[in-house]
């Protein structure tokens, strides 16, 4: 007996120290909100949902808090915004006073002082998350690749006009600092030589390769896996004779047993952040849709889940560019829609219909475009009856057009 309480003695106090760092994780949360508020857009949204879920977390007995803890710092990186990166840190740093052997919380950490643009702490928080064993793939892979790239650069720049571009290598410089320290460098060397200088033309070269490092990050592998582009055209080919259902992101549908149905379709559609539970939603996805929102949508999460098609709709064409170089994952999709796909209701070239702003939701706008297509002999959609994640005017053009609801499967059919 005396042996038995020794050990919960023990285990209550290593546990006291991680109550409270999640307690403070809480307590960060709570400051972000009172200074920031809630946001406006899905992203803020979700932060908010994050936050409200670890709260959750923390008086359940039977959920794991840390995992929470995690996804809120994931949600304000997804957000964006005045505060949001700094969050992100705060709750990295937390999670990793917490486990030090976690690979997500170095990871977070990783993201977040990349996003802060403290370059060679991000690179040796992504070096610490790979040396416990995680994967180089995706979003880390890219940036990994882009920092080391970039640091080489300054090293090579710094080379060849010894003692005269330390500042270049300060480690506590920010991204920002740096290039602006580069540019200027740059131009005394330029001034005082002259562009015919070897070393100053081998320096221009450098130069803007740092630049269109900055704009854009590396890609491990440019052909993305052997993915194919596809237009208008090539979309019909793929789906043409093809049943084709398209899933709401509802909680409904993951809760329900609808599974072994929707894996039966030819093509099953999933929208953006979507959750897959086996029994409910089914496994498979044929085609999946995300549409590009906010400011500086390339910094989103990759598109890491498998897909046979990739359709990334958004506006305009370079930030859309930009983020599909940093967003998709090579090999994790076999077919990426190509710029003609990119706003099917507003372009037109395809469907150019009036009426449907930025704010029109993805599984709309994927929805109008297979039925604009029209060479699919069956066209459902699962968990949408009632309107679902639709907006009114998009719930109202499905109703005008169902020819047949099924409430026990929540399925809305078009054909």
């Amino acid at each position: 007996m005396t042996n038995s309480l020794a050990g919960l003695f023990r285990a209550r106090r290593k546990e006291a120290p991680a109550q409270a760092l999640l307690a403070r994780g809480l307590r960060l949360c709570g400051d972000h909100l009172a200074e920031r508020g809630e946001g406006t857009g899905p992203g803020g949204a979700r932060l908010v949902r994050a936050i409200g879920g670890y709260a959750g977390a923390l008086a359940s007995p039977s959920a794991d808090p840390f995992d929470a803890l995690l996804r809120v710092g994931e949600r304000a990186l997804e957000a964006g915004g005045p505060g949001a990166p700094e969050l992100a840190l705060a709750v990295a740093d937390t999670a990793v006073e917490i486990r030090q052997r976690s690979k997500g919380a170095w990871r977070l950490r990783g993201l977040a002082l990349d996003r802060l643009g403290r370059e060679a702490e991000a690179l040796e928080s992504y070096d610490r998350c790979l040396e416990l064993g995680a994967e180089p793939a995706g979003e880390v892979a890219r940036r990994v690749t882009t920092l080391r790239r970039r640091r080489a650069c300054l090293e090579k720049a710094a080379a060849l006009f010894p003692g005269a571009a330390d500042p270049l290598l300060a480690p506590a410089g920010t991204t920002a600092v740096t290039a602006a320290e580069f540019a200027a460098f740059v131009r005394a060397r330029l001034s005082e030589r002259g562009p015919q200088d070897d070393a100053v033309r081998r320096l221009l070269a450098l130069h803007a390769s740092y630049r269109r490092l900055l704009e854009r990050s590396a890609l491990p592998d440019p052909l993305l896996g052997g993915a194919e582009p596809v237009g208008v055209t090539g979309l019909r080919g793929l789906l043409a004779g093809r049943s084709v259902c398209l899933v709401s992101n509802a909680p409904a549908v993951a809760d329900s047993t609808l599974g072994e149905l929707i894996d039966g379709y030819d093509v099953v559609v999933r929208c953006d952040a979507f959750r897959i539970r086996a029994e409910g939603t089914g496994e498979r996805t044929g085609l999946h849709a995300v549409t590009l929102r906010g400011d500086t949508p390339w910094e989103g999460p990759a598109w890491t889940r498998p897909a046979g098609i990739r359709l990334v709709f958004g506006d305009p064409a370079a930030a859309w560019r930009r983020a599909l170089r940093q967003r998709l994952t090579a090999g994790a999709q076999e077919h990426v829609g190509d710029a003609s796909l990119r706003r099917p209701l507003g372009d037109p070239a395809l469907l150019g219909e009036d009426g449907w702003d930025a704010r029109t939701t993805t599984a709309f706008t994927v929805l109008r475009l297979l039925d604009f297509l029209d060479v699919t002999p069956r066209l459902d959609l699962i968990g949408f009856d009632g309107g679902g994640t639709l907006r009114p005017r998009e719930a109202a053009w499905v109703r005008d057009r169902a020819t047949h609801v099924d409430d026990r499967t929540m399925r809305t059919a078009l054909r």
